[in-house]
């Protein structure tokens, strides 16, 4: 069963170093409780007094999708390991300048939800399509409520323009379409978060996939700002098409980390013809990325949300490839940067080749 919960050969083959404890997936949270899916079903469970004192910060505590160790033995479930993560979706903490916040994690697809009211807003979907890259989940664009918009060819040639290479499915509360092409995205052992603003339809197109209302629904209000329907996070299996995971809603996403240069694609490809490599795209001559713009390829709005995201995540002045740099060197920070980095990937490509 837990192979068909999304369980790798990876995280199997690592917890044979832990032969007492048995595995599960996390399938909600709330404070210090979690509750977790078995090969014997869905039982209660806390963290050990050992993982909670070894606990740097919030990102380290088990989260809603992550595979853990437990023991059983002693009557209340008790967590003590959490198993590689394959993919997280990471938000900065509300009002914190370094917490973060695990939104969920071992996702395979994150749909994107967005309505096609006054909800919508590219900057916005800007901002969850470099999270969404970044954490190694495959986007997915979702947009709901298309019965109460009069312009959609308009609104989708101006996703089009942002989400490059990000697929985009159209819904309705009031027809099976889009919901017939959201289960394309499902099966055994694959696992999809949706993730939005409050209010958008994401509890409604769930409830939809699990084939009965578990989930409580609304619509957003009058001044357009979604109730919050959902108050946590909750993993689901799907009959025979994986699991999915609801989330609360996210007006407001800060930004830990993210992947301007899969997000900004055009922006990446433009700059590649400035005449200088470390172009900021603001005063330099020749400035291929000013020039679209001036064209009317590229919108300003669009730099300018770039330059932003790339200040908030500390990316300002580098280029793609230094970005890259960049993220190596803070992963590795503990085994001496970029030179260490460099070595740890020849060993495990040594060891795949064995």
């Amino acid at each position: 069963m837990l192979k068909n919960l999304g369980l790798t050969e990876e995280m199997l083959q690592a917890s044979k170093e832990y032969n007492d404890f048995s595995i599960g997936r996390v399938s909600s949270q709330s404070k210090n409780f979690y509750k977790v899916i078995t090969e014997q079903g869905e039982i209660a469970a806390e963290i050990s007094g050992k993982f909670h004192y070894h606990a740097k910060d919030l990102s380290h505590y088990p989260a809603v999708g992550d595979f853990v160790l437990i023991d059983t033995t002693q009557g209340t479930a008790i967590i003590h390991h959490i198993l590689p993560r394959k993919s997280v979706f990471a938000r900065k903490v509300a009002g914190s300048k370094h917490d973060t916040q695990i939104v969920a994690t071992n996702i395979d697809t994150t749909f994107i939800c967005m309505s096609l009211n006054n909800d919508f807003n590219l900057r916005r979907l800007e901002r969850y399509l470099a999270i969404a890259w970044d954490s190694g989940a495959i986007p997915v664009i979702v947009l709901t409520k298309a019965d109460l918009c009069t312009d959609i060819e308009e609104r989708l040639a101006e996703i089009s323009s942002i989400a490059i290479g990000v697929d985009v499915l159209v819904t309705s509360s009031i027809s099976n379409d889009g919901y017939n092409s959201l289960k394309n995205y499902f099966s055994a052992g694959h696992t999809a978060a949706f993730i939005g603003s409050s209010g958008v339809g994401k509890s409604t197109l769930i409830n939809r996939l699990l084939g009965q209302d578990m989930l409580d629904t609304s619509d957003i209000r009058n001044d357009d700002k979604g109730r919050h329907t959902t108050t946590r996070r909750e993993l689901f299996m799907l009959p025979n098409l994986g699991v999915v995971i609801d989330t609360p809603g996210m007006r407001e996403i800060g930004i830990i980390s993210s992947n301007i240069s899969k997000a900004f694609t055009d922006i990446d490809e433009f700059s590649l013809q400035c005449k200088f490599n470390d172009c900021t795209h603001k005063n330099e001559p020749n400035c291929a990325v000013q020039k679209a713009i001036a064209n009317g390829v590229l919108s300003i709005e669009r730099l300018e949300s770039y330059w932003k995201l790339k200040k908030e995540t500390k990316y300002e002045g580098l280029n793609s490839k230094m970005i890259e740099k960049e993220k190596i060197n803070t992963m590795f920070h503990d085994l001496g940067g970029m030179k260490n980095a460099r070595k740890f990937i020849k060993e495990q490509k040594k060891k795949k080749g064995r």
